[in-house]
């Protein structure tokens, strides 16, 4: 009862409060300097920990190597402040354009690649994880700009935490796609004897199997949670709601997928190269689910 009651009661937090405009435009001023000096540091600082984990992946570099862990949790820190920083100026979520969008999946895949690093001990992926993190953060920050007059259900904050649940989900099974598809780069390497740069630095096919399954995992819990709070509050915000949806009937078609797999790995002892594929066939719907269904189907997911 009490968790039930928590979740209703969350699903009631009030639309952040916005007085009127001129009062909100005045409080964006103010955190303004803050705001600007923060976009023009997040790709500084992913570089840094690009370059970080760049030194120790092609030449093994021990500073570097002492330097990684506490670089990407400051980074991640820095990244919370910047996200609030926007939330509490603008007073509403940073989900409202694609380069608001952007920094939330620089800050997700960081923050993903940190938990299984964690689970598994193994940085000899970061370099190429992260790279796409500060791919991100780059297009953000050059082409971020700051919108204060914007549809009233964008401010809300359930808002905010269901397409942050969702985009964590789909960062975790993006990683797990690209542990299968390293871990088949390796498996034919070893098949056809060749032992360069990637058998020699990459991790051994068992830890790249591991590392994708701790993706999924993640990737399929954070999905569960975007899911459940979909399904509960967007009906009660938008007229139009379908529960056919394209976009909701794609996320839960990628959602089944990964409970087949995930189900068939702990029942059928399903592993190794079969398992690497079925992971790169789900991620295709995934792709598919972001790319055509969300630009030319989905109708109430269209927020801007």
């Amino acid at each position: 009862m009490r968790s039930t009651a928590f979740f209703h009661s969350f699903l009631e937090i009030p639309i952040l409060p916005v007085s009127n405009p001129v009062l909100r435009r005045k409080h964006a001023m103010e955190m303004k300097p803050l705001i600007d000096v923060l976009s023009i540091a997040m790709p500084i600082l992913y570089a840094l920990l690009v370059l970080a984990y760049g030194l120790v992946f092609f030449r093994d570099v021990e500073f570097a190597s002492r330097l990684q862990r506490p670089l990407i949790v400051v980074i991640l820190l820095v990244h919370g402040i910047y996200l609030g920083a926007r939330t509490i100026a603008f007073q509403h979520p940073p989900i409202t354009s694609v380069f608001e969008i952007m920094t939330l999946l620089a800050a997700s895949i960081a923050a993903a690649y940190l938990y299984i690093e964690w689970r598994t001990t193994s940085r000899n992926t970061g370099f190429f994880i992260l790279s796409l993190a500060f791919a991100f953060q780059v297009v953000s920050s050059v082409g971020i700009h700051d919108m204060t007059t914007i549809p009233e259900y964008l401010h809300s904050m359930v808002l905010g935490f269901h397409v942050s649940a969702a985009l964590l989900g789909y960062t975790a099974i993006s990683l797990s796609a690209v542990y299968g598809f390293l871990y088949l780069m390796l498996y034919h390497e070893i098949k056809s004897t060749r032992f360069g740069l990637i058998y020699n630095r990459l991790p051994n096919l068992e830890m790249l199997e591991i590392m994708s399954h701790k993706s999924e995992v993640l990737g399929f819990i954070s999905l569960t949670v975007a899911i459940t709070i979909g399904l509960i509050w967007l009906p009660r915000v938008f007229k139009d709601f379908s529960y056919f949806d394209p976009k909701l009937l794609g996320t839960f078609a990628i959602w089944v997928l990964y409970a087949i797999g995930l189900s068939a790995k702990r029942k059928f002892g399903w592993q190794g190269r079969k398992m690497m594929v079925l992971t790169l066939i789900a991620f295709g719907f995934v792709f598919l689910s972001m790319t055509v269904i969300n630009l030319y189907l989905s109708r109430f997911h269209s927020f801007h």
